[in-house]
């Protein structure tokens, strides 16, 4: 079981770890350094057709160590807390010097660094059992195949763990965090023979009391899978198409790749030339908040220290940020917005927190009222997704829309478009749920070609 002992929420061995590293760069030549330390823990149990089908279980505390020679540095990591630390720093030293220049490398400016650190409620104290994750397992499991037509258990699974930061900066940064995650899942098969079809459900939070019931979990994961029964093909046409929140989400996460300071840095996305642009409708608004109390992706901090804060990367319609740590920030002549993230064994990069893209006005059965003929998205599969120039194919399947209504399951098909297109003519619908890491709600878009027999 996972032992909710003082030891597994202090961090300050950690913390002096770090430290100690950073000195001893210092000391070694170093100009400047951070140190980052990183805990993880988990425990997942995986259930099928009753029985215990899997049971994982890792616990490991990681440190790296990143200097800086002027504009030259380098990354070195290790798992064993117990070493010689000053050979450690002497060998990240000696790397660093070796390495090329690099005009944009350097720590966070001291001006941007937290200084405070805001309660996200990110821990969860109460972590459960082998027993009582193997109980939530068996119950999603046994919910999903009591739905009528449900044939077979593709298995069910829950899971906890803990997570959680360290770091320390030679300009005096100090700070940690630590969070809990939980999650319930299930799959169910529903039909017969070559006539089998497959859906899911899951829920992941930080906290158990915000999960969804295991039986929600596995109801919904069979009433899924019976829609999909007996789909059908459909012929090559353009309509509008309607994206499942469970889907939806996706379009937000290509726009914030595209908005990735590294990529605009790199001139390898299709945004590079947009900022200020009016890309959606207007009055469309696209967050990233990484304050969030339990988000799933919150800190009080970024990879470099610099404050968290809430962040419009869309605001009325318009681009109106990328996504940047320091060293993409420099080389664009503009300042880290907070968003670097990083691990033990590499320096710092830019990457999103809690993303989510602002409900509509709208119910998403009104959305959908008026399309004669249209094409309502559940699933997406593949990852034709062109960052360089924004074309978009991806397979899919879910349901046809007539007159207004949804009909018969659909599958085997290609939606394709261009991401301008789809940003231009996306309307939400009022249903955001903040369920994952990137949100959004139901959305409607135009014009896109739905690729069939």
């Amino acid at each position: 079981m996972l032992a909710p002992t003082a030891s597994l929420f202090d961090q300050s061995i950690l913390t002096d770890r770090a430290e100690r590293l950073v000195k001893a760069a210092r000391a070694a030549g170093a100009d400047s350094a951070d140190a980052v330390a990183v805990r993880g823990v988990s425990l997942g149990i995986e259930v099928r057709d009753g029985a215990v089908e899997e049971s994982e279980s890792s616990e490991g505390d990681d440190i790296g160590l990143r200097v800086l020679v002027g504009r030259r540095q380098a990354v070195v990591s290790t798992n064993d807390l117990t070493g010689d630390v000053r050979a450690l720093a002497e060998r990240a030293v000696a790397m660093a010097k070796a390495a090329p220049d690099d005009q944009y490398a350097g720590l966070a400016d001291e001006a941007l660094l937290a200084h405070t650190f805001p309660d996200l409620e990110l821990l969860d104290p109460n972590l459960p059992t082998v027993k009582q994750l193997e109980t939530m397992a068996r119950a999603a499991e046994e919910a999903g195949l009591s739905v009528k037509g449900v044939t077979k258990s593709g298995g069910a699974s829950a899971s906890a763990g803990i997570g959680g930061m360290v770091l320390v900066t030679s300009t005096g940064f100090r700070g940690a965090y630590l969070g809990s995650r939980h999650g319930v899942s299930m799959t169910a098969i529903a039909g017969d023979g070559t006539g089998m079809e497959r859906d899911y459900d899951y829920s992941s939070a930080l906290h158990a009391s915000d999960l969804e019931s295991p039986e929600k979990i596995g109801l919904t994961a069979g009433a899924r899978a019976i829609e999909r029964i007996n789909p059908r093909k459909v012929t090559t046409r353009k309509v509008p198409v309607v994206f499942d929140p469970r889907v939806s989400n996706t379009l937000v996460g290509h726009l914030a790749s595209a908005a990735n300071g590294a990529s605009i840095a790199r001139k390898t996305s299709f945004l590079k030339d947009k900022m200020g642009a009016q890309l959606f409708a207007s009055g469309i608004r696209i967050v990233d908040d990484p304050l969030r109390k339990r988000g799933l992706r919150s800190h009080p901090f970024d990879g470099e220290g610099v404050a968290g804060k809430l962040l419009a990367l869309v605001d009325d319609g318009r681009l109106s940020s990328w996504i940047l740590d320091s060293a993409t920030a420099r080389e664009l002549g503009l300042v880290t917005t907070g968003h670097a993230q990083r691990g033990v064994s590499s320096s710092p990069s830019p990457g999103a927190s809690n993303l989510h893209l602002e409900a509509g006005t709208v119910s998403p059965e009104d959305l959908i009222a008026d399309i004669k003929d249209g094409f309502y998205v559940t699933d997406l599969i593949g990852s034709g997704v062109n960052g360089v120039t924004g074309d978009y194919s991806r397979g899919a399947s879910g349901f046809w829309i007539e007159n207004g209504k949804r009909t018969f399951p659909v599958s085997e098909v290609t939606i394709a478009g261009h991401l301008f297109e789809i940003f231009r003519t996306l309307v939400p619908a009022n249903d955001l749920e903040f369920k994952y890491g990137v949100n959004a709600p139901t959305v409607r878009l135009e014009g896109l070609t739905v690729a069939g027999q």
